[in-house]
């Protein structure tokens, strides 16, 4: 018998617990043909929980979480509370909590007909960002001055240590290595407008002078943008600071196919880590069985590859390809016609037609 793992399930607002159920099916079934074993533990942590007992997310809470061998996590969100409160407290909470100091997004195309980008096939978008993860504009220092007025002043810090950010470089130097497939990593920041993020600048080169074998390029954080709609398979790996990061994986979400497809795993290499799709709770088309869990699946894949299951986590990501290239999705969208639970049927009729 393989062996047993802890994840902490967060399912969360909105679409949340649709994903996460659907995700749950796909883990069920590579588990019983790799031959481990999981348990799951359920945190109520979110909208309907707060509401109820106007509690967000305890210490204890997180004082648990550290037992686990990863964490699983739906979605945060509800219009019924104060915007951006639940995230804070949760999203925010677990990174900065358990120090999840690297935000790992893929971007990777499955079938031509899902990016919006002419002539560009799978072939031309298959990167991944390392995005900084605790650090930058996120820390929360801010303040207001004179709040209402009209000579109201509002001040938010970007803080960047050379601790923070040497080790979001040097795991980007590692994957780009372990990555192997141009042996290339890009920087993209704003160094020449915002001075202080020289530090990357300089950390880059740096911590890259230990990695002969890996060709280091550097872009500004807009013409990265530009370059990425116009010419996506120049990218291999790329490091970038936290509120950037923010905005470019989201235009990789947008060229590899749309929200439902993209996940995150937000990490601490040897700790326990989170995993997570970035498309949001979504709370209009919750229970409506219309949303995307792909990106949900996704993100099993990776928790998978990260605990050690690369095995499995492989068989997932060649059955979503599969589904994907079949033909019989075209469409990640709310409006598609396919129900959330016929997207996972896809996925598990490639799993168990390519089962041992």
């Amino acid at each position: 018998m393989g062996k047993e793992y802890q994840i902490a399930v967060i399912a969360g607002d909105g679409v949340g617990p649709e994903v996460v159920r659907e995700a749950r099916r796909v883990l069920d079934a590579v588990a019983s043909i790799d031959g481990f074993r999981y348990r799951c533990s359920e945190f109520p942590y979110g909208a309907d929980h707060y509401l109820k007992t106007q509690e967000l997310m305890p210490d204890s809470a997180l004082r648990e979480l550290r037992d686990f061998d990863a964490i699983f996590l739906g979605a945060i969100g509800d219009p019924r509370v104060e915007t951006g409160l639940l995230e804070r407290a949760i999203v925010a909470g677990v990174r900065f909590g358990l120090d999840l100091y690297v935000n790992l997004r893929p971007v990777k195309l499955y079938h031509e007909d899902l990016t919006p980008l002419k002539g560009k096939t799978p072939k031309d978008v298959d990167m991944i960002f390392v995005r900084e993860n605790t650090e930058d504009l996120y820390v929360g220092i801010h303040g207001f001055f004179k709040k209402g007025t009209d000579d109201e002043v509002a001040i938010q810090e970007m803080v960047m240590t050379r601790k923070g950010v040497e080790r979001a470089v040097r795991y980007a130097f590692e994957l780009a290595r372990k990555r192997g497939k141009s042996k290339r990593l890009m920087l993209i920041d704003k160094a020449n407008a915002l001075r202080g993020q020289d530090i990357w600048t300089r950390i880059f080169e740096e911590v890259g002078a230990e990695y002969p074998e890996i060709q280091r390029d550097h872009a500004y954080i807009d013409a990265a943008m530009m370059w990425m709609v116009k010419n996506p398979e120049w990218f291999d790996v790329a490091v970038v600071p936290n509120m950037f990061g923010d905005i470019i994986t989201d235009l990789g979400a947008a060229i590899q196919g749309g929200m439902g497809l993209a996940a995150s795993g937000n990490l601490h290499p040897g700790q326990v880590s989170m995993f997570e799709p970035i498309h949001g709770s979504a709370p209009k088309h919750a229970g409506r069985n219309v949303i995307c869990p792909l990106a949900a699946i996704a993100a099993v894949q990776m928790l998978l590859d990260y605990v050690g299951e690369e095995r499995a986590a492989t068989r997932i990501e060649q059955s979503m390809a599969a589904a994907l290239q079949s033909g019989r999705i075209r469409d990640l969208s709310t409006s598609s016609g396919t129900a959330t639970t016929e997207y996972t049927d896809h996925v598990l009729e490639e799993l168990r037609a390519a089962a041992p």
